[in-house]
């Protein structure tokens, strides 16, 4: 099962829905809460190029966002990743 990093905020209903998705699935996932600590916000940017949250990860893969998740999982390519 491939590794996911999930950059969160506070209050995102965006962050919930893509930490709720990746549980469903049954991802083994770090979420990084960087909302409020401007190093972490910066780590995020600097690896991701994007500024909004969250910002989602499977293994060194930048997927994007809960929006572009939520696509994958749609067009059927989400599982296959996770379990890569």
């Amino acid at each position: 099962m491939a590794k996911v990093t999930i950059y969160t905020r506070p209050f995102c209903g965006y962050c919930a829905r893509a930490l709720k998705l990746l549980g469903d699935k049954g991802a083994d996932f770090t979420e990084i809460e960087a909302g409020m600590d401007p190093a972490l916000r910066k780590e995020m940017m600097d690896r991701s190029g994007g500024s909004t949250f969250p910002q989602i990860f499977v293994g060194e893969r930048h997927i994007g966002g809960c929006d572009a998740m939520m696509a994958l999982d749609r067009a059927g390519e989400l599982d296959a990743l996770l379990t890569a």
